[in-house]
């Protein structure tokens, strides 16, 4: 979606927020002061929008280099989907094996195959990146 920004009503809002990237602690602070004061309003103006998602960004890489998320085991990530979705073991049963080969994985004693991460994708919805 291609946004038409008004320029002077852009430019009032980035002289406000003053947005940057983000060297320090301080920085952080201030972006997320700003993105605050954005994401509660619901009902954005194509010019809050853009600041919106420009400070989305200077926020994410800060955040990427300074708080770097720890890579998940398969088996991990499957046990988070299950403990969030409230599924049980027994109800893969059949989805990806029979139930010494669900509590196999979820244990991380097996691994898990392309077509099961397939499998697991298609029920939780989501990409089979997450369990290979």
């Amino acid at each position: 979606m291609i946004l038409t920004i008004n320029p002077k009503t852009y430019r009032s809002l980035l002289v406000d927020a003053m947005p940057k990237v983000i060297e320090t602690e301080a920085d952080y602070q201030h972006a997320l002061q700003e993105f605050e004061k954005l994401h509660v309003n619901r009902n954005r103006n194509p010019e809050e929008l853009a600041l919106y998602r420009l400070l989305v960004l200077i926020i994410e890489t800060y955040e990427e280099k300074h708080f770097p998320f720890p890579e998940s085991l398969p088996h991990e990530m499957l046990q988070h989907i299950m403990e969030a979705s409230g599924t049980r073991q027994a109800d893969l049963v059949g989805v990806i094996g029979s139930s010494g080969v669900v509590s196999e994985i979820v244990n991380g004693k097996r691994a898990i195959s392309k077509a099961q991460a397939k499998a697991l994708a298609d029920r939780f919805k989501v990409s089979p990146s997450l369990f290979i």
